[in-house]
């Protein structure tokens, strides 16, 4: 199947630094920033983006002593009247900070090990069973704060007992599909949230597609936001020479992470500089699950014999998502699902912003950013709460006590599938009642 590609531009689109140029300085990027609201260690994104961009200079002194605590969120981007590329400055002045080595060693050793998801994965889930007892460990928690600053209450989530892959590996394939997709399951759903890769596995197979897996890796985000762009380079062109066979052939790539596929889509071919052929076909290839979902439903395709689910439930939609700015794909899906009554999030940000809440001097500031969703999933009083980035679930359910699950499990129960976790038990025991 070809699903039409598009170019994942910015409106307005020029070049990172000189975007600094078009700031009028109106501070409206100061009025919708989550961080500079609850703390002044962050003077706001004018500062820190276009203003302290005019004075980075190879022999000058940096003006980047706050520039870390950016929690790249993309608040400052969508609100800017003339297309600043806020977020995007404050990367790679945090990139050169760490290329110039006035990143301390702690933070650096630190930042590098939370944002290698893929090597934590690989070593820890083979022995899922003790890796989850020793980070549940208080003790061990304590030591991990006081050694490497990682918080101790950070929510660092469960490994799971088995791979997404090894489930895909022996998954029974359909017969007779006539479309393809490849699927980018990311490090979440290998490592530690496999039913999120199934479940999108099945809706996808039964609207009769045949998914592909292919090999790839982390597609680096974390470590473009920890400013470790060698390594993310590295990350990105492994994925890109990967995918691109599949794009030249026309194949869509779908992720269910929205940070996953905002980072082939454009964090990393923009903060890179990467315009090479296999990077470009996979932006212009790849799509995110819900998007993917209503291109097939427009063009009726999609197959609609959902079963209702009679719940009212949150939903957030993350930072991350917005940045594809593409809507409120998310409802639209769920909308199709018979019953189902969602209450939107209007908070601008949970707080967490990937790697960024973990770290002991941002922890709190993560709390205070999102209190007024946690607030929300609170008065909600619903059995779960929706939410497309895995980061932000996790952080959803640590300040609430709520689980957060992907859109995607409510879609693929309602085409029949069986839910997993704490979705499971709520929708079983719906089932059972009726």
């Amino acid at each position: 199947m070809s699903i039409d590609t598009h170019p994942h531009t910015h409106p307005g689109h020029c070049p990172v630094e000189a975007s600094l140029d078009q700031c009028i300085k109106c501070n409206i990027c100061t009025t919708v920033c989550p961080v500079s609201a609850v703390t002044d260690l962050f003077p706001g994104p004018k500062y820190e983006g276009p203003q302290a961009g005019r004075f980075r200079m190879p022999a000058q002194p940096t003006p980047d002593h706050s520039v870390d605590y950016c929690s790249g969120c993309r608040a400052c981007n969508m609100a800017c009247p003339t297309g600043v590329r806020i977020a995007e400055i404050n990367a790679r002045a945090r990139a050169g900070m760490v290329r110039q080595g006035k990143v301390a060693w702690r933070d650096r050793l630190r930042n590098n090990l939370i944002a290698r998801s893929e090597l934590v994965g690989k070593l820890s889930q083979p022995v899922a069973p003790l890796a989850n007892l020793v980070l549940a460990n208080g003790l061990v928690r304590w030591a991990t704060e006081k050694a490497l600053n990682i918080h101790r209450a950070a929510p660092l989530p469960a490994f799971s007992s088995q791979r997404f892959t090894t489930w895909y590996k022996h998954h029974p394939r359909p017969t007779g599909a006539s479309r393809q997709v490849v699927y980018f399951h990311g490090c979440s759903t290998q490592y530690y949230e496999p039913r999120v890769g199934r479940a999108a596995v099945n809706v996808l197979e039964a609207n009769g597609f045949e998914v592909i897996v292919p090999p790839q890796n982390c597609c680096g985000l974390p470590l473009l936001s920890n400013g470790e762009f060698t390594a993310a380079r590295r990350y990105h062109t492994s994925n890109a020479r990967s995918l691109a066979p599949y794009a030249r052939r026309g194949i869509p790539i779908v992720g269910t992470s929205t940070s996953c596929t905002l980072t082939l889509k454009e964090e990393a071919p923009e903060l890179l500089d990467m315009s090479d052929e296999d990077t470009r076909l996979v932006a212009e290839h790849t799509f995110d699950f819900n998007e993917f979902i209503l291109e097939i439903f427009y063009r009726g395709n999609l197959k609609l014999d959902l079963k209702p689910i009679p719940l009212s439930l949150p939903y957030h939609q993350p930072c991350q998502y917005r940045a594809h700015r593409l809507g409120q794909l998310a409802l639209e899906v769920l909308g199709l699902i018979p019953q189902l009554k969602l209450s939107e999030s209007h908070a601008t940000c949970c707080g967490i912003a990937g790697t960024y809440g973990y770290k002991v001097e941002k922890y709190n500031i993560a709390m205070d950013v999102g209190a007024p969703l946690f607030d929300f999933v609170r008065d909600a009083h619903a059995p779960v709460a929706i939410c497309d980035s895995e980061t932000c679930r996790w952080q959803i359910t640590h300040a609430t006590q709520v689980p957060a699950v992907h859109p995607v499990e409510l879609l693929a129960w309602s085409y029949g599938f069986p839910a997993e976790g704490a979705l499971g038990e709520c929708l079983n025991a719906l089932q059972s009642a009726s």
